[in-house]
């Protein structure tokens, strides 16, 4: 084939249309649930086996390639993914993937980002009017959570360490504070910005794993009387195994007496600013200097699309200030459709056009219908499991994800871990569901994250039958 029959609009057009069919199809099979598994899961090696053996066949039909992709992917659509914290993405939000991928415009300068700059703008000026934040808040989106809380710590370094550490480096040993339930990228943050582990100040947390803020002063006086210089602390909403919310008034309260930069990480969780019925959750948000809020986990997006939103505009053009004069004529100037001045990213994706499209389609409301409907389903599950005397939960949920596990009353105790990991890799292996696992004070919890609209109170019944019948023959 060669570069003229490649780019061919005829050919194209022909490759598409067969693609949306099959697309269409797998939209129906796992609505429907005549997929043959969530997962298809197999040892890497084996599924290394057969893309290697795909490989070796040469060039072949792309129908047969993009069908194979399908059948070997796990399928989010299907309402028995109860897995990881990514949303099966709506199908419009899908077709803008189809239309940036081809026009594969960048954003760091705005002649090569004139619709996704201001099409940014848009979506964090709306952001941040949910937070809460006044007209005078400024944001951008990047490439995931991790990505966009590293940027906001380096944005509170900037504004909260006592030198200027872009240009002379480190003076003082820095630190932050967090939950100990935190994600893990905050600590990868903090340890990429040269702070080691002393300077990743972990507060311990109640019996809903929330932080316990009435902690924060002695941790702080703590570290001070260590030589550590603390800048940030940081709220979780939600935390990534519990799905708990750390009360956010108690820590800005602390970080303003205190004169700290006050982050929420609300990368899963955050999304519930579209929510009348549950944004009460994240009371005193709007007191953050910075908030991260992913749209594709609980805003039905395809991954990645973040958002970092600022409190104070003029912040988000503090952490870099390099020069860079093949892209910008004024190196100084605060910039909103140059996007590049403010993040890591230079040829970032059109991720706006994405999440635009569903806005565009549908209005902010089916952002609210879908953290509605994902949160009220975890309340009926948790219904459900307590009409169940073999389950018990960790704790009562206070978001869409669920952490529970099986007992049996005639076992000792001390067998539950290894009997719920040994139930949870049958489940993967056998395909019918896809749920995932964590460890909470050593003891191995069933974990579910309930991010398909789609999933009925019967899904959640069958899976608790199915985890019996392991149960059983693992007995």
């Amino acid at each position: 084939m060669n570069l003229t029959q490649a780019y061919s609009p005829e050919h194209f057009r022909q490759e598409a249309h067969q693609l949306v069919d099959v697309l269409a199809d797998y939209l129906s099979n796992a609505q429907h649930q005549t997929l043959k598994s969530v997962i298809p899961y197999r040892l890497p090696e084996d599924n290394l086996d057969f893309w290697q053996a795909d490989f070796e066949q040469g060039t072949g039909d792309p129908l047969t390639f993009f069908e194979n992709v399908i059948q070997q992917s796990t399928h989010l659509h299907h309402p028995r993914y109860m897995g990881h914290q990514v949303s099966p993405p709506l199908p419009i939000a899908a077709l803008a993937g189809l239309l940036t991928g081809m026009l594969n415009n960048g954003m760091a300068v705005y002649e090569m980002g004139l619709v996704s700059n201001p099409l940014e703008r848009v979506l964090s000026d709306l952001l941040a009017k949910k937070i809460g934040f006044s007209p005078q808040s400024s944001g951008f989106l990047t490439s995931g959570g991790t990505l966009a809380n590293l940027t906001a710590l380096l944005a509170a370094r900037a504004a909260k360490a006592p030198t200027d550490v872009w240009e002379e480096g480190h003076s003082k040993r820095l630190a932050v504070m967090v939950s100990e339930e935190a994600h893990y990228c905050i600590d990868r943050a903090a340890r990429i910005m040269g702070m080691g582990s002393e300077g990743i100040i972990k507060i311990p947390t109640n019996n809903r794993f929330q932080m316990r803020t009435e902690l924060l002063e002695e941790y702080y006086q703590q570290a001070q009387n260590n030589g550590l210089t603390v800048i940030a602390v940081i709220g979780s909403a939600c935390s990534t195994s519990t799905g708990s919310y750390d009360d956010l008034k108690a820590i800005g309260d602390f970080c303003t007496q205190h004169n700290l930069w006050f982050h929420v990480d609300g990368a899963h969780g955050g999304a519930v600013v579209f929510s009348e019925k549950y944004k009460a959750l994240v009371t005193g948000i709007d007191r953050a200097d910075s908030v991260v809020i992913d749209w594709h986990k609980m805003l039905m997006t395809p991954a990645l699309a973040t958002a970092l939103i600022f409190r104070n505009g003029d912040d988000a053009f503090k952490t870099f200030h390099q020069k860079a004069q093949y892209l910008w004529a004024n190196q100084g100037s605060q910039e909103w459709f140059n996007s590049g001045k403010r993040t890591f990213e230079c040829t970032k994706l059109m991720m706006s056009v994405k999440i635009y499209s569903i806005l565009k389609t549908y209005g902010e409301e089916i952002f609210a219908e879908n953290v509605d409907t994902l949160h009220d389903l975890a309340k009926d599950f948790v219904g459900i499991l307590r009409e169940n005397s073999r389950f018990e939960l960790a704790i009562v949920p206070e978001s869409n994800i669920v952490c529970f596990r099986f007992i049996d009353n005639g076992q000792n105790p001390e067998t539950y871990n290894s009997l719920n990991a040994a139930i949870r890799q049958q489940l993967l292996e056998e395909g019918k569901f896809y749920i995932v696992q964590t460890t909470l004070r050593e003891k191995l919890y069933l974990r579910v994250s309930l991010m398909n609209p789609l999933t009925q109170k019967d899904d959640l019944r069958a899976l608790l039958a199915e985890i019996e019948k392991i149960a059983a023959t693992i007995g």
